[in-house]
């Protein structure tokens, strides 16, 4: 029998043993890099505006899209927050609505779901095609309608006509989300509910509520981000500056005179992203999660 001796072969016995992990390595290093290059790619216009937010006069104006790291100053900061338009007020009514508008859409939203995932009741089919139906429709359409039945109703000027539809099952996109979460729960869970004496209000309270928290938190945190950036809600139904949010605010720093004031502007744009930037971080785990398990993915 002839033994075949590993330096025999025509390629090297070092490389024959340690090629392998080069090439893995190489790929993990390969793949670093991507990562890497497509982070900064992203997170260079927040760099960029960061450091034009410390520019004032001409020279925020006028900043081209390197990152001019002279005469910089926190003045811009200090004068959006304490100008006229107060843009502590206007984060304070900024959050004030987003939360209202993420307490209405998890109750309703949640009330919805377990009622298509769970109960049986005449055009159940019918009515939850038209809620899907409903996704196909742009925003837009409603505008001219919602805003006559909240003129009629007199409630033009409050945040009533921002907050009050998410607690009437407004969002389409988030009731059949949760839905095909709530699906996933195995019914055997309803069978032991019963056997324990449990209606269907506290079966969704013990049971259902706290086995989807992840459906919940993604549903909190879309709609705390729609929220907070929304600006033609506020540019309709709000005209008092004390009422003003975020995004209306930001609006008023240009002005078609030619006076507009650029340092101001990406000053307060930069705090607008802190909120939304820690309310994804808190949550980004349950975020995974719940698009993960509902299909979404």
């Amino acid at each position: 029998m002839i033994y075949a001796s590993p330096l025999s072969s025509s390629r090297p016995f070092f490389l024959f043993r340690f090629g392998p992990v080069r090439s893995r390595a190489f790929q993990a290093l390969l793949r670093h890099i991507v990562a890497i290059s497509l982070l900064v790619v992203m997170l260079y216009p927040i760099a960029w505006l960061f450091v034009a937010s410390l520019h004032t006069g001409e020279s925020a104006a006028l900043m081209g899209v390197g990152l001019n790291l002279t005469h910089l100053s926190l003045s811009n900061y200090w004068s959006g927050l304490t100008g006229p338009l107060d843009f502590s007020r206007l984060f304070l009514n900024s959050l004030l609505v987003a939360i209202l508008e993420v307490i209405g859409a998890l109750f309703s939203c949640t009330l919805a779901a377990y009622a298509f995932a769970r109960l049986n009741f005449p055009m159940k089919r019918l009515l939850f095609s038209v809620l899907i139906a409903a996704l196909l429709i742009p925003g837009q359409v409603l505008i001219v309608p919602q805003f006559i039945l909240f003129y009629n109703l007199h409630v033009v000027g409050t945040y009533i006509p921002l907050i009050l539809p998410h607690y009437l099952g407004i969002d389409a996109f988030f009731i059949f989300l949760e839905v095909q979460f709530i699906r996933t729960l195995p019914r055997e869970l309803d069978d032991a509910a019963r056997i324990d004496g449990c209606n269907h209000l506290a079966f969704l309270l013990r049971v259902v509520v706290p086995l989807s928290l992840p459906a919940l938190a993604t549903v909190a945190m879309f709609m705390f981000i729609n929220s907070w950036n929304d600006l033609l809600g506020p540019l309709l139904y709000l005209s008092n500056p004390h009422l003003y949010t975020v995004p209306l605010g930001l609006s008023e720093f240009i002005d078609n005179t030619g006076q507009s004031s650029y340092g101001g502007l990406y000053a307060m744009s930069f705090l607008s992203l802190v909120p939304v930037a820690a309310f994804f971080l808190a949550g980004q785990r349950f975020l995974v999660q719940g698009i993960a398990t509902t299909g979404l993915k």
